[in-house]
């Protein structure tokens, strides 16, 4: 890609030793979240689930935001059409996006610069791990436009914050601040300064690439599943998953590591 094409992508795509960085890269709108970038993200993720070199995953966005959700410009015209369902994107694009990200087989690490709201929002809680800095916030911004949530934040936030908390934060819709945010766990790591957030992002991924990532595909599985239901139900997930990772060479490998006394090197596979 030459570098005029890669400066109009609406999104940009890397991959480094096994780590797959996404970066959302409309910098003059804060990275709002038009058809073109809902449309990449949502083929990058479909990609990258498929993907057996690719073992964990940074989403950023570029410039001062991390993105600031629905490209609200873009969805004014959609409302002024007598002909359109302006909410079509939900099921079109947000849903199979969450969905995709949801169920990533894969460690996904969020590197959250600036203001993540919104839909944006959304993106950065269905995220394993969430890094920020000194410019960090979150706004759960959907009633300020008369909407419910979307994007997945009544299963992911709830699971973060409880809740009467989730309750508070949708229909408030007030600021979170970095501390904050860090305080309520919808940061797992705050750092000094924004110019680490990346950094600290990919190399957080990079210490998972580098694990058992069969095994964290798993245990992504059987919290879902032990988040909503019995314990019979987390039981039987739980032996299903013992069963594919006890097959596995990596669990073989390390086996024979701790055996011997020696740091096991982990393949994914």
């Amino acid at each position: 890609m030459t570098a005029a094409a890669q400066d109009a992508a609406p999104l940009l795509v890397e991959r480094t030793d096994g780590v797959t960085t996404l970066t959302l890269h409309r910098p003059d709108s804060m990275n709002a979240l038009d058809v073109s970038l809902k449309l990449a993200l949502r083929e990058a993720l479909h990609e990258i689930a498929a993907d057996r070199s690719c073992r964990a995953v940074v989403l950023t966005g570029t410039g001062r935001a991390f993105c600031v959700g629905q490209d609200l410009r873009e969805h004014a015209q959609t409302l002024g059409r007598a002909d359109g369902d302006p909410l079509a994107t939900v099921r079109e694009h947000y849903n199979p996006i969450a969905h995709e990200m949801g169920n990533l087989p894969r460690p996904v690490v969020a590197a959250v610069r600036g203001m993540a709201a919104g839909a944006g929002a959304s993106l950065a809680l269905l995220a394993d791990f969430r890094i920020g800095g000194p410019s960090t916030s979150f706004l759960m911004a959907f009633a300020n436009v008369g909407l419910a949530g979307d994007t997945g934040i009544s299963w992911s936030l709830p699971k973060l914050v409880g809740h009467a908390k989730a309750t508070e934060l949708l229909m408030l819709a007030e600021p979170v601040n970095a501390v904050d945010a860090h305080r309520l766990g919808l940061l797992t790591k705050l750092v000094g300064g924004d110019d680490e957030v990346l950094p600290m992002a990919q190399e957080f991924a990079a210490r998972l690439a580098a694990g058992p990532t069969i095994a964290y595909g798993a245990i992504k599985r059987q919290l879902a599943v032990g988040d909503t239901s019995t314990l019979s139900d987390a039981l039987a997930a739980e032996a299903q998953a013992q069963m594919i990772c006890g097959a596995t060479g990596d669990h073989r490998a390390a086996t024979e590591a701790f055996v011997q006394k020696r740091k096991p090197t982990f393949e994914g596979r």
